[in-house]
């Protein structure tokens, strides 16, 4: 179906939503605007960065522990299982995630990029249950 060349390049992301698995609600945790992108090349590295709209510069500690619910980040090598492409973490905003396996499954239709992930307790918003993210993605390069 698909290969790690479908993937290759740079992807900005368009749109995050989070649905509630108990209720079906879906929230925009990180803003209506978000910004980031996901980058994946050629030797099977991917890197993916995504913030929250919004963001302002923390002048505190608990702006800085504020920050860290708006922001996603991670990288490693990947590989594609299906249409899942499976990375395995090397580096991570939440320790955690480190020397972890992340799957997420993914559909191309034309220059766009819909990504889906397992359904899960996201660290960054433990009080809203299992949930999974919905993302979309324009390709750049």
């Amino acid at each position: 179906m698909y290969s790690s060349q479908s993937l290759l390049g740079i992807w900005k992301l368009v749109s995050y939503e989070v649905e509630i698995q108990e209720t079906g609600e879906i929230i925009y945790t990180m803003g209506k605007s978000p910004s980031g992108f996901a980058c994946f090349t050629k030797n099977n590295h991917v890197m993916v960065t995504l913030t929250g709209d919004d963001r302002k510069v923390a002048r505190n500690d608990q702006e800085r522990a504020h920050l860290l619910n708006t922001i996603v980040s991670y990288a490693g090598t990947y590989r594609i299982v299906g249409n899942e492409w499976v990375t395995s973490v090397q580096v991570a905003w939440n320790p955690e995630w480190v020397n972890s396996e992340q799957r997420r499954q993914f559909e191309i239709q034309g220059n766009n990029l819909r990504v889906f992930t397992t359904w899960r307790v996201m660290p960054n918003w433990a009080d809203k249950g299992m949930q999974r993210s919905i993302l979309t993605f324009s390709k750049v390069d």
